[in-house]
């Protein structure tokens, strides 16, 4: 792992510098490009421009280790109304939640109870609702809670991480469930017993992963693969072994972040694939914010034009 990618990781987990930094006009500016604003207008404003573009989206409000069960509560009603807002904007859009933002440190059942609600009101509008996956240490909680969800929930889907060294099994473990299953590189700081620390291992296991999510046994057992990456070097090797592999671009979708590789998006949508951008918005945005940098940290040469720019 890098220097530079090992600071803005411990930076994101930083009380003292998130603070500060969210008060700091040239940081707000830089982040912009990332998130289209704070609250569900703005991203609602964003999916309708990206919609113009043919590129569906998925929705998130950022926060994490919520301990307050009202709180919790709060946040599975503003995703509840959320997802009518969607509703009547008739936009393709979905959501995505973490569950220490659905009480998951206050227990599993309370955020079971929470993100079943969410997931039983994406049903209702055909939609559905992702979980996204943490640091290692909720690992087996989530997948574990994902299990109970999807025995009634057919609608829900998980996020897995390639630089864990666990994932190959637990994709293994997942298979039979005909799982949804949104594959991303990983963007948390974890020691190398638990998580490959080269870039080329992680696009390895990456590639790995997804052709496994691909195959025609995962594909008999109804899983569904959303590649999350923005590496242009995998999302080609992807496409050439699904279409020698005879995959239908119906198995599969990609999804890549708001305001990164928006040209790749474009392409791949004119390729006939199916895109998801997705859209993040809210006020706990500087954790967030910097794990994108440490995701891929050329981006921080944007920051720096934001700074010494005006």
């Amino acid at each position: 792992m890098s220097l530079l990618r090992s600071a803005l990781l411990a930076g994101s987990r930083s009380v003292w510098l998130r603070e500060r930094a969210v008060k700091l006009r040239f940081v707000r500016r830089a982040v912009s490009r990332f998130m289209p604003g704070e609250t569900l207008d703005h991203a609602l404003a964003a999916a309708r421009a990206l919609r113009e573009r043919k590129l569906a989206t998925v929705l998130t409000c950022l926060g994490e280790n919520i301990s307050d069960a009202s709180e919790a509560e709060s946040v599975a009603r503003h995703y509840l109304d959320g997802m009518e807002t969607v509703r009547l904007s008739g936009l393709d859009a979905e959501f995505s939640v973490k569950l220490t933002q659905l009480g998951l440190d206050l227990g599993a059942d309370r955020a079971l109870g929470h993100v079943d609600r969410l997931a039983a009101r994406a049903a209702d509008h055909g939609r559905r609702l992702w979980i996204d996956i943490e640091d290692s240490r909720y690992t087996d909680a989530t997948i574990d809670l994902y299990r109970r969800l999807r025995a009634t929930r057919s609608n829900a889907g998980l996020c897995l991480q390639s630089y864990l060294r666990r994932t190959a099994a637990d994709l293994e473990s997942l298979l039979p469930l005909g799982a949804a299953i949104r594959l991303v590189k990983g963007a948390y700081m974890e020691p190398p017993d638990v998580a490959f620390p080269r870039k080329q291992d992680v696009d390895e296991s990456y590639f790995s992963l997804a052709k496994r999510l691909l195959s025609a046994e995962a594909r008999a057992a109804g899983a569904y693969a959303a590649l999350g990456t923005h590496d242009r070097d995998l999302i080609r090797r992807i496409e050439t072994h699904a279409a020698e592999s005879g995959v239908p671009k119906s198995a599969y979708e990609f999804e890549l972040l708001y305001g990164i590789q928006p040209a790749e998006q474009v392409r791949l949508a004119e390729a006939g694939h199916r895109v998801r951008v997705l859209i993040s918005y809210g006020s706990f945005w500087f954790p967030w914010y910097m794990r994108r940098l440490a995701e891929r940290p050329a981006n921080v040469l944007f920051v720096a034009r934001n700074i010494f720019g005006g």
